[in-house]
Parts: C-alpha cells; structure tokens; sequence
C-alpha cells in the first residue's frame, strides 16, 4: 500500500460470514444459542465444583478456571458482533478493537496454559500416585494459575502496545467477525516486522512451550498406563485423564486447522468460517465432554436437576394451597 495513504483511522469495518440480509437472522440465532450454551454450562461445570466439597481437588481446581476463562473467550467476541447485527453495523471502533485484540490474547494463552497445567496434574496423578498430594498443594496449585495469568496479560499488553505504534491506509476491512490479531496488523501501512517478530516469537515460546510439555506429560502417562498389568488398572487410569486429552485434542486441532485453512485459501469468509471452531465451538463442547465423561460431574449434575425437578412441583402445590385459603376467606 502507498504510505501517503494512512490516516488517522477511528474504527475498523468487521467483514464477518455474509453480507447477504436474509442470512442476518440466522446467523443471529445460531450464536445467540452457542454463546448461552457456552455461559450457563461453563457456569454448572463451576457451580459444581464450589457445591460439591468432593470435588475439591487440584485437577477441578484447574477446570473451574478453564470453565471461567472460557466464558470470558466467548464473551471477547460474540456479544459485539451480535451487537452489530441487532444494530445492522460492521463498524468496530479503533479502541474497542484494540482492546478486543488484548482480552481475545490473553484468554486464547490462558487456555493454553491451563490446558498444560492440567496435563501436569495428570501426570503427577497417575506416574507419581503416592506424592501427589504433596506435589500438587494449594499453594502451587494457586502459583501456577497466577503465574498463567501474569505471563498472558504481559504478553498480551506487549503485543498490543506493539500495534499502537502502526499506522493504517484507508482499506479497513478486517475479514473477520472480530479484530482477530493477524489480520488488524495486516492492515497497517507502517513498517510491521517488529510485530511480526514478537507475534511469531510469541507463538513459539508460549504456543509451542506449553504443547511440548503437554506431549511430554502425556508420553510419560502412556508409559505408565502400559507397565500397569491388570486391564481394569489400565482403564481406570486412562479414564481419568480421558476428558482432558480430548479438550486438548480439540482446541490444538481446531486451532491448527484454522491457521491452515487461512494460509490455503486465503478467503475472508472461509477463515473466518474456520475461527468459529476454537473461538466458538471447543469453549462450548469442553462442559459437555468433561460432564458426560466425568463420574463426579454427572452425579451432581443429576442432584442438581433433580432437586429442580421436584421443586418444581411442590412449589406449584404451595401456591394453589394459598389460592385455596384466599378464597375461603
């Protein structure tokens, strides 16, 4: 682009899936209804957790703050662009873009460390049974969440002040239904190899890092599950950390799949198509995997909804008792 082109820009135009009106409402529909599947069952998956005093351990510990942190992803980027089809605008300001650009960083690290983390807490679990109480204590329980925390909000401030210093032309399409990182610092006129550097650098240390700890823990896992000799043994270990390694699987494989299909296709709605997967779809199927494949959740799960259930009527029942009485008098 001509460098005496760039302007002092005040928003960003967000692209989206379709331009085409008629498909608005079923868009509007269809996210509506994953953004309120991802909120309330991340939230019974924490409620759970709080309630229930046996689920009190390091490995639910971490869940509970993958549950939060997912509902906090989802909510970086769906509420504005159903805002924007409500209001039938694309427009995003140059602020708000940024800090969607900050929260959308830091809670895509935050899954990724906890992912890890939580494969470490397995491992500890299942090859070093006996010291696991010990290892894995509140205190570094509590420590390897604040350290999650302070390294994704560090590197997510960087990285945003990085792309303060830019100047953008006056094409601001950005094809995406939010200010997805890559492509904002693709629309600068200014000289962006310093961003590219520290996002790619950024990338392979706290991207690769924490999937190179994962592979780690998991081969030492496998190790393990193969030296127990009754089959019984063998299931019960896998069991445990079955849930895990398949949100793991999910969110490395949709995220890839993404960077893929972008660097393939090189198509606006095609990619954005393709960021529905992790930015959307793993945060709302992690409740649904860790209940249906985990003993605990799902026996308070059925507490929980058959409590409500007969509340229901006997709440019902109560209210046509004082209907009855009124009447009398």
């Amino acid at each position: 682009m001509v460098p005496g082109n760039n302007t002092q820009i005040s928003e960003f135009i967000l692209l989206g899936f379709s331009k085409e009106p008629e498909f608005q409402l079923l868009i509007f529909g269809l996210f509506l209804s994953m953004y309120l599947i991802t909120v309330f069952g991340n939230l019974l998956i924490i409620l759970a957790i709080i309630s229930d005093s046996h689920l009190h351990t390091p490995m639910y510990f971490f869940l509970s703050n993958l549950s939060f942190v997912d509902i906090c992803f989802t909510s970086t980027t769906i509420p504005k662009m159903l805002l924007n089809i409500i209001t039938q605008t694309k427009v995003i300001t140059y602020e708000d873009c940024l800090t969607q650009m900050y929260f959308f960083l830091l809670f895509v690290q935050l899954d990724n460390f906890l992912l890890t983390v939580m494969s470490y807490d397995r491992f500890i679990a299942i090859c070093h049974p006996l010291h696991y109480t010990v290892i894995m204590n509140p205190v570094l329980c509590g420590l390897l969440v604040l350290i999650s925390w302070l390294i994704g909000a560090l590197n997510s401030l960087l990285q945003s002040l990085l792309a303060l210093r830019l100047s953008f032309c006056t094409v601001l399409e950005i094809p995406h239904f939010f200010c997805e990182f890559k492509d904002v610092i693709q629309l600068a006129c200014s000289n962006t190899f310093l961003n590219n550097v520290m996002m790619y650098f950024a990338i392979g240390l706290f991207g690769g890092g924490p999937f190179t700890g994962i592979c780690y823990s998991y081969s030492k896992i496998v190790f393990s599950i193969c030296g127990i000799s009754s089959a019984r043994g063998k299931y019960k270990a896998f069991s445990t950390c079955a849930s895990h390694l398949s949100v793991v699987s999910l969110f490395y494989c949709t995220g890839l799949g993404v960077y893929l299909s972008s660097a393939v296709t090189h198509g606006s709605h095609s990619s954005a198509t393709a960021s529905v997967m992790y930015t959307v779809v793993t945060p709302m199927l992690n409740p649904f995997i860790y209940s249906l494949r985990n003993k605990d959740i799902k026996r308070f799960l059925r507490r929980f909804f058959g409590i409500a259930a007969v509340k229901g009527p006997i709440v019902l029942g109560l209210k046509k008792c004082q209907l009855l009485q009124h009447s009398k008098h």
